[in-house]
């Protein structure tokens, strides 16, 4: 019996209509060219009208590898030293820089006074894995290290970035655990993209609907680890949905669409973080597909979302 998949909440099925051939759920390797050139489009003001002062920064990246680029935005009128939001941009690991997504987190900070750091990782497929995930983590190492220098607290960071963005801070904050890296403060994850195995119930559910199905999940899964996608060797640092042991980590915020790929992969991980003694906040949001948020901002949906997502910031900082 096929599975049915949730449905779409009023609002969010009525954008998704409005949308017609661009919300097509499948993604191709030969998409992607079309798909990079969309992620460039546009260039967002990063000052907020002035709030931020902007600046762009060549670090050190992993041994071997060339440098990491960061952008640093940081309010020009708030005291320091500030909170650090460490963003990491989504695009399945194969499209996106630094600019793509950063709003999210800028207005966050501009609401809470925060810097904000975006790093500009390298992409598949032709840059697999260990390459995406060690810039990121090579980018955390510098935003650290350098806090005071930017106008930040290294006691007050949280990694944070949505779909793969979220994938490759779950990441970084089990290589943070595991090398002794900097002490992170939290992690907020937006849709994140945890499992290469691609096996769930709402992936299956979701295959040829929504604007992430099954497919484009191959697909980018594919591009990051190639042949051995879905095998028994994946590093956690690839998928952070391998990770053996998920006790010591920093408090997460999770959160997910009912009507999307990424839902059991997620309530799977926040669950397996409070089994292993760790603290974690989940919100399921009914009958959202991925990015809904970002497609349909002024959905009531969207609010809630946007709203959880800062409340959790607030009392994170305010221990």
């Amino acid at each position: 019996m096929p599975l049915v998949p949730p449905p779409f909440d009023p609002e969010l099925a009525a954008c998704l209509e409005s949308l017609g051939e661009a919300a097509a759920p499948g993604f191709r390797l030969e998409d992607l060219a079309a798909a990079r050139r969309g992620t460039c489009a546009g260039s967002p003001d990063l000052t907020l009208g002035g709030a931020f002062a902007v600046a762009e920064h060549a670090v050190p990246g992993p041994p071997g590898a060339p440098g990491v680029p960061l952008l640093v935005c940081r309010p020009v009128d708030t005291a320091a030293p500030l909170p650090v939001l460490y963003h990491v941009h989504g695009g399945g690991m194969m499209a996106g820089t630094d600019r793509a997504g950063v709003d999210v987190p800028l207005d966050w900070a501009r609401e809470l006074g925060a810097v904000v750091v975006s790093v500009d990782y390298r992409l598949a497929p032709e840059h697999p894995h260990p390459a995406p995930v060690e810039d990121v983590y090579a980018g955390l190492l510098w935003a650290a290290g350098r806090a005071a220098g930017i106008g930040g607290d290294p006691a007050r960071i949280v990694v944070t970035g949505a779909s793969a963005g979220g994938g490759l801070a779950a990441a970084a904050a089990l290589l943070a655990r595991d090398r002794q890296g900097p002490p992170l403060l939290g992690q907020l994850l937006m849709s994140p993209m945890l499992d290469d195995r691609n096996d769930t119930v709402s992936s299956h559910q979701m295959t040829g609907t929504g604007l992430w199905d099954r497919t484009a999940n191959e697909t980018a899964w594919t591009a990051l680890l190639g042949a051995g996608r879905g095998g028994p060797d994946v590093s956690a640092y690839a998928a952070p949905a391998r990770a053996a042991e998920l006790s010591g980590l920093p408090p997460a915020y999770l959160d997910v669409g009912s009507a999307e790929t990424f839902r059991d992969e997620t309530v799977a991980y926040a669950s397996r973080l409070w089994q292993a003694g760790g603290a974690a906040e989940l919100h399921v949001w009914p009958g959202a597909f991925h990015g809904f948020d970002t497609l349909a901002p002024e959905a009531a949906l969207s609010r809630a979302a946007r709203s959880a997502r800062l409340g959790w910031l607030r009392r994170l900082w305010a221990r």
